[in-house]
This record gives C-alpha cells, sequence and structure tokens, in this order.
C-alpha cells in the first residue's frame, strides 16, 4: 500500500480541529430560552459552518502553501469570534441576562475561534521562521 508523504505547516492540525468545532456548532442549539432551544443553523450559526468549511480547506492545503492556509485561519476566527459575540450582546441588549442560556453550539462556535487565532498566530510564526533574513 502506498504512502504518500504529506508535509503539514505547524498549525493546520489546529485548524481541522477547529474546522470540526465550526461545523457541528453551527447547527447546534445557540440559546436555551424559556420559548425552547434556538437553533444557530436558522441565523448565524450558518455563516459559522461556512467559515468551518473555509478552516477545513486550509488544514487539508499542502505545506507550500501555508500563507492561504494563514489568510483562511484569519478569516474563520473573525467570522467565528465575532458572530458569537455579536449574538451574546444582541441577546442582552434585548432581555438582559434572565430568561437565556448560551447553548452548546454557541460555545463550540467560540472555543473553534480561538483554536483558528492559535493556529494562525503558529502559521504566522512558522512563516517567519522559514523566511530568510
Amino acid at each position: 500500500m502506498p504512502s504518500w508523504p504529506r508535509s503539514r505547516s505547524t498549525g493546520q492540525g489546529r485548524l481541522l480541529l477547529a474546522a470540526g468545532l465550526l461545523v457541528v456548532g453551527g447547527w447546534l442549539p445557540w440559546l436555551y430560552t424559556g420559548a425552547g432551544p434556538v437553533s444557530g443553523i436558522r441565523g448565524p450559526g450558518l455563516w459559522t459552518f461556512y467559515a468551518g468549511l473555509l478552516a477545513l480547506a486550509g488544514g487539508l492545503l499542502p505545506a507550500r502553501w501555508s500563507p492561504a492556509a494563514l489568510v483562511q485561519a484569519v478569516v474563520c476566527a473573525v467570522v467565528a469570534l465575532g458572530l458569537p459575540l455579536w449574538q451574546v450582546a444582541h441577546v442582552l441588549s434585548l432581555v438582559g441576562t434572565q430568561g437565556w442560556a448560551p447553548g452548546p453550539g454557541l460555545v463550540m462556535t467560540v472555543a473553534g475561534g480561538v483554536l483558528c487565532g492559535v493556529a494562525a498566530r503558529q502559521l504566522h510564526r512558522a512563516r517567519l521562521r522559514s523566511t530568510p533574513s
């Protein structure tokens, strides 16, 4: 059975893990209210799902395309942190802290955004180390 040597840049493994969190987190409930759970996919969860697919693509790129993976990691981090923070701020402005709780989708999306940010930092540092001075 042939084995293909696959080199991956530092940070791309974390980008793959973040992709999994974003894809799954987009479909799970983002908020629990007295009226029932609020699905993320009917709102900003759809956009974080798309960002998760972009993170998946960045994690699967060959090492020589690490600049593209870096850009994808940054875009995904901005989306995956910005939308949940906007969602929480929006709900807080509407009803305050009474009557709702964050759901697993919101938490997984924020965790995926943090992992995308860490992956972007690792990809950037690896690129700086490989660039001749």
